[in-house]
């Protein structure tokens, strides 16, 4: 059960820096409100002897704050915050997060888009990875302040599971699942 104590305003961010963007336009003088964030990389994980989607279920505050429950389903995926390659972050956020490990070569790369572009236009690079049982190392979960569940989606409910309303969950992982179906 999630128990909200308080919501503030003002504070000293960790990760998102709100600013107002000043810019002139066809000559007229406007203003946005945008948040600087960090890019972030996400892995559409197939298991191959379970024929399963691999996602991750968790707890987003931003989320609660529109329907009062916050749990979505989503892509492994993680922010760019270290000086290593982006598959090299996928492949750390998959030991973390799902607890496989997977070598570089086994990443795929699928495409790169942009999200909460109304405010934020964080950069994320999509990839696809493979995975099976005997790369199975730990069972997942994040580190301490994430508390992840691993969730295996059958691939025969994938499409019914893209159009549930009741499933919170992202745009890149029905576009990766579509990706999925068009490519495998």
């Amino acid at each position: 059960m999630i128990n909200i104590t308080s919501i503030e305003d003002n504070f000293e961010p960790k990760f998102v820096k709100p600013k107002l963007l000043n810019f002139t336009k066809d000559g007229k003088k406007r203003s946005w409100e945008v948040v600087d964030i960090h890019d972030s990389v996400a892995i559409l994980l197939y298991h191959l002897e379970k024929d399963s989607f691999i996602l991750v279920k968790q707890f987003r505050p931003a989320v609660y704050l529109k329907n009062g429950e916050g749990f979505t389903y989503e892509l492994c995926a993680g922010i760019v915050d270290k000086d290593i390659s982006l598959k090299q972050i996928a492949i750390e956020e998959i030991y973390e997060e799902c607890g496989y490990r997977v070598e570089l070569k086994n990443i795929e790369d699928i495409s790169e888009f942009y999200t909460a572009v109304g405010f934020a236009g964080g950069r994320q690079n999509l990839y696809y990875c493979e995975v099976d049982e005997s790369m199975k190392i730990s069972e997942g979960g994040g580190l301490e302040e994430e508390d992840i569940e691993v969730i295996y989606l059958p691939i025969s409910k994938a499409k019914e599971f893209i159009y549930d309303t009741k499933k919170v969950k992202t745009p890149g992982l029905m576009f990766a699942f579509m990706w999925f179906f068009d490519n495998r």
